[in-house]
Formats: C-alpha cells, structure tokens, sequence
C-alpha cells in the first residue's frame, strides 16, 4: 500500500492533522504535493541514491516532503531541530546533501546556515533571506508522478561513542514505491494497525521512531495527529478529541502524564486507546506499572534501534508477569555473546546480538561498521543484557554509558571533547545519573588544572562554555569536580566507577 493508492481510493481521508492548528492535509493533498516535491527533486537533478537533508520542527510539510523523497528514490537525512550550527552542517556535510531544507520557524540558525552551507541548495518553509522559498519551488510544477518512482529511504544519524554522529545507512531496495515493509508487517501481525488506525505521534519527527511510524501509519490507510510540541494534558485530549486507536511514547511522556493531578487525568476519555507503544529508553518499572493501572492493558513496548538490525516486543499482559522485559524478537533471531563472541546460555549476561535481519553501515565510519558487528556477522546495538529460560530479554546496561534523558540518546564523549578543550579543565568524565522526570540528567565531573579554581563560579563558566557550543538537550546539568578521574595506566577511564556512585552502586563518593 502507498499514500498514492489511499489517494485514488479516499481522497478526502485525512493523511494527518497537525494538533495545534488542526489543519487537515488530506490523502489527495498530500499525495499531489509529496508529487511535486519529487517534481522539483528531478528538476535540481537529483538522481536515485542521492540525498536531501531536513531540519525543522513539527510542520504540515515534514511528512510531505519524506513522501517525496520516498517515491523519489532518495536518501532521507532528518536532522535534530535542537542542534546548533556547527553541528547541523557535519551532518548536512557528512552525509553529501545536495538539498538541505528548513522552515523559517528555526529562527536565528537559518542565517548562520547560510553562511556555512555553500554548494547546497537552501530551501525554506516559507520565506527567509538567502533560501528559495519550498512551496513556491513546489506549486508550480506538475502534481504527476516522476517516471523513474522508486523507493527511497532514510539515513538517520546516531551519536557515535567518539562523539561524532554517525549516519546509519541501507541499501536502497528499489522496490517499487508501494511495496510493504518489514514496519508495515510488524506493525499489523503485532501492533493491530491498518486503514482504521488513528495514530497519536507526540513526539519530533527527526527521531527515527516517529518518522518511521508515521509513514507505515500512512502507507496502510490511517490517520496521524501529529503533534507540533507535548504536552501531557493536550495529548491526553487529542485522544478524546480525535478517538485515537494508537500511540507511541517515550517513559518521559509517561512521568509527566502521571504528574498531571488527578482531576486533569481522570477528565478524558481515553477508552478508544488500544495500543499505546513505548521505546527508546527504559521504562522504570514503578511509572509503567502505574501507567498500566491507570490506561489498562494497552501498553506495549518493543526493543530496537535506527539501525534496523532486530526487534523485541512484549505485550503488557506479558511485561506483568516478567516485569522489566522488552520481550522476545519478532524481527531477528536473538543472541547473547561474551567478550569473544561465543553465544551464553539463559540468564548469563552478555551483549546483545541480532541475525538474519537486514544488513546496515554507518556511513563513512567502516570501522564503527565493523565493530558493530561479530565474526558471525551477527549485529549489535552495544547494549548488555540476559535472555532467562523462558526466551526473553532484558536489558542490564546500555551502549557505552549513553545518556537517554527524555528519549534523547546522548552520548558523553562529545561532551568530554569540548570540555577538556576548556583552559582550566585538566581531565573530565561525563555520566548519566538519575533524574525523575528525564529518567537520566547529564553530570560533568571535572579535573580543574588548579584545584583552588573548582566551585560554583567555574561551573558556571563551564556551563556556559558548553551552551556555546552544544544543543541544549547535551549541556549538563549538574558540574561536580574532582582531584584526580579513576584512569588506568593505560589512560583507560573507568567510567563505571564514577556513574556508579550516582546511580547507589558503589557506596562511595565521587571526590
């Protein structure tokens, strides 16, 4: 199924409806307009395989612009709105966009892009100074399909443990552009989704897991309420309001949710919710069984990541009598491996591997490529974890101490490079420790050169060093110092040692 058959079949269904304005963008709008896009893709000579780079926050014409890239056989590399500058055109650059597209809602970014992205088409969502306006480039070409339709596909990027995002590459398949995908199967054998879904997405579309859902939502027929910001009490209405069958959050949305007073929570009907995914990041096990409680049994979660290379997926009848679980694979066989890459038996813990799933790169990172992956060919994500006897997983850690603060993967090393490049840090380790809203905040532990300079007037200066030159989701949020970092000879930081005293499992400080 495609958007473009949906479009022939029910025009005048809505594709999406975005939350805060309520406008409608119908299967037939959305299928001409996604035309035209692929229009003016083959107009700037754009060929199969090239790719187009979009950063902007929940507007109408996100999903119209992945729809057009979709059909046109391209690369779709969707680029955190939170990002600065400098780290907005790595991206832009690393992965060889030849169109970068944004909306004049990013405010002061768009003029620093400018000066930065030379060579690159510069396309805006409205009008802005030194960008070709995007539906005035759009409107005027032909709504009919290109000739050479093909699938496309996205290329998202994660953060590396160097620091470095790292772009996430497939092969493009070139199915046609109506062909299903492993989503769109797994979303109806185990997710119950199809024409008649009504799907709630709270969350931005530049993650992989909103945008990938979205467009399955809409390959099979149903409706988005695409929501340009969350907020706990709105979403809780757009499911009354628009009677919707199907969500997906983040543990963070969850929190915030159950923060709201009783009053508030209890005020909506949400008796048409049938399924209400979670992922991304755990779910402590206290908010889910309250959220259980609270929404029935409707909550269901799955392990996975942008890469593709396996899933897990466990139902809340399930999760109750094996609480803590992200399930069993339904997409990959699952392994778990010792440091030499032999398979462990159940309840012996190890680092998670999939087989016989689709192959992936990082692009332009062979080495991260080959790390990813064991003699076997099997893949990794990095997360540690144990399957018990009855076949399902848990996860006891996560990739290289990444940070999950409100869904958000953050990864520390980025951090440490900028900071250690501060004149008065000596030596610096970043760790998550726990945080009851966020799940994880991010904590610097600095080495200062001169031990008299720590306290609050240079943790000061260090945080707005960082605002400088980060997003604001990656500063820390708490800066605490230290004598000397608990390196090995080798100049190996046992990080471990230090994240452990904030999470309670070490019975030691940090200083």
């Amino acid at each position: 199924m495609h958007p473009f058959i949906h479009a022939r079949q029910t025009p005048d269904k809505p594709a999406y409806i975005m939350a805060g304005t309520g406008k409608v963008v119908t299967y037939a709008e959305l299928d001409r307009r996604s035309n035209q896009g692929a229009q003016l893709f083959r107009s700037l000579g754009l060929q199969v395989g090239d790719v187009i780079a979009v950063c902007m926050e929940n507007t109408p014409q996100y999903l119209e612009i992945s729809w057009a890239t979709q059909r046109s056989g391209l690369y779709l590399t969707c680029i955190s709105s939170k990002l600065t500058a400098s780290e907005v055109e790595y991206i832009v650059k690393d992965c060889g966009a030849k169109v970068f597209i944004t909306s004049s809602g990013m405010g002061p970014l768009l003029e620093e892009l400018v000066a930065l992205l030379h060579g690159i088409a510069l396309y805006v969502v409205d009008e802005h100074r030194g960008y070709i306006s995007y539906e005035a480039a759009t409107r005027k070409l032909p709504a009919t399909p290109i000739a050479d339709e093909t699938t496309g596909a996205d290329m998202l990027y994660s953060s590396g443990t160097t620091g470095r995002p790292k772009g996430i590459k497939i092969a493009l398949t070139g199915d046609p552009i109506e062909a299903p995908t492993t989503l769109t199967q797994l979303a109806q054998a185990w997710f119950q989704v199809g024409s008649n879904t009504v799907y709630l997405s709270p969350a931005p579309l530049y993650h992989a897991a909103p945008l990938r859902w979205c467009m399955a939502i809409q390959k099979l027929g149903g409706t988005v309420i695409v929501m340009e910001h969350f907020d706990a009490e709105q979403a809780l209405a757009l499911i009354e309001k628009y009677r919707v069958t199907a969500s997906q959050w983040v543990p963070t949305h969850f929190v915030r949710m159950l923060r709201l007073p009783d009053f508030v929570r209890h005020q909506y009907d949400i008796a048409s919710l049938k399924v209400a995914i979670h992922a991304a990041a755990p779910c402590p096990i206290p908010v889910k069984e309250q959220m259980i409680a609270w929404w029935g049994l409707v909550i269901y979660e799955y392990y996975a990541g942008t890469e593709g290379n396996g899933m897990t997926f466990i139902t809340p009848g399930e999760w109750l009598k094996k609480k803590g679980s992200v399930g069993k694979p339904i997409y990959g066989t699952l392994h778990i491996c010792d440091a030499d890459g032999n398979e462990l038996s159940s309840n012996t813990e190890g680092s998670v591997f999939f087989s016989g799933t689709r192959d992936f790169a990082y692009h332009n990172a062979p080495e991260k490529t080959q790390q990813s992956k064991n003699a076997q060919g099997w893949s990794t994500l990095g997360d540690i974890g144990y399957v018990d006897t009855d076949g399902y997983l848990f996860l006891t850690d996560r990739k290289a101490f990444m940070i999950i603060s409100g869904g958000v993967n953050i990864y520390p090393q980025e951090i440490e490079n900028l900071l250690v490049t501060h004149p008065k840090v000596m030596d610096v380790a970043v760790v998550g420790a726990p945080d009851e809203e966020m799940g994880e905040k991010v904590v610097a532990v600095v080495q200062p050169v001169h031990w008299q300079d720590c306290g609050d007037t240079l943790a000061a200066e260090l945080n707005a060093f960082t605002r400088a030159h980060l997003s604001h989701v990656k500063v820390p949020r708490l800066i605490e110092f230290s004598k000397e970092l608990p390196r090995h000879p080798n100049g190996k930081l046992y990080k471990r040692l230090l994240r452990d005293a904030y999470w309670g499992k070490s019975g030691g400080k940090i200083v």
